[in-house]
């Protein structure tokens, strides 16, 4: 797995990622079991991405589809609702007319630390959901006769835990909430 910076720290969905390319390469008859279950045992332990090169440095990288830079969600006169595990690519443009978008970050795995996401709304209601440790940075929005609901710390106020959302654009009669997810099950979106 290579990386920019071999020093980052691995995220648990990363670990999860190089699991299945050992997985993948058994199944393939490139590993044995016992080296399988040593090189699982070492990626479990390693902490940053440096230290997973030898795990997986002699084994062809996988060919899996490529994430876009950019991600447009649109919605007119409906409901969107995005959640569960899902790839969350450097940037989300989100255009909505007379709509209402909710979009999950809970268990999606996140390509960078900073996400950009430009925001064109006119009457309609825009509800992100952060997972815990989240920040987000909504002082780019252009707001007319809206609401914007900041309820995660400012990305000023924390230093460097977790991701951040910078949010910007344009908001027309509409609103924009920015949450953790809900403690209680029965309100868990």
């Amino acid at each position: 797995m290579s990386s920019e910076r071999p020093d980052m720290r691995l995220s648990d969905a990363e670990r999860e990622t190089v699991v299945a390319q050992l997985n993948a390469a058994v199944a393939e008859g490139r590993l044995t079991l016992a080296e399988f279950e040593e090189r699982v045992d070492g990626v479990l332990r390693s902490r940053t991405h440096g230290e997973l090169e030898p795990y997986v440095g002699d084994l062809p990288v996988q060919s899996s589809a490529r994430v876009p830079d950019v991600l447009p969600i649109r919605s007119r006169a409906s409901s969107l609702k995005r959640k569960g595990r899902w790839t969350v690519p450097r940037r989300l443009s989100i255009e909505t007319r007379s709509g209402s978008v909710k979009l999950d970050f809970t268990e999606a795995v996140f390509t960078h630390n900073e996400v950009e996401v430009q925001i064109q709304a006119k009457a309609s209601s825009i509800d992100l959901v952060l997972p815990r440790g989240g920040s987000a940075d909504v002082d780019g929005l252009d707001n007319h006769s809206s609401s914007v609901r900041l309820k995660v710390p400012a990305a000023y106020d924390t230093h460097g835990f977790g991701v951040v959302l910078r949010i910007n654009g344009e908001l027309r009669s509409s609103s924009v909430c920015v949450r953790y997810q809900r403690r209680f099950w029965w309100w868990r979106w």
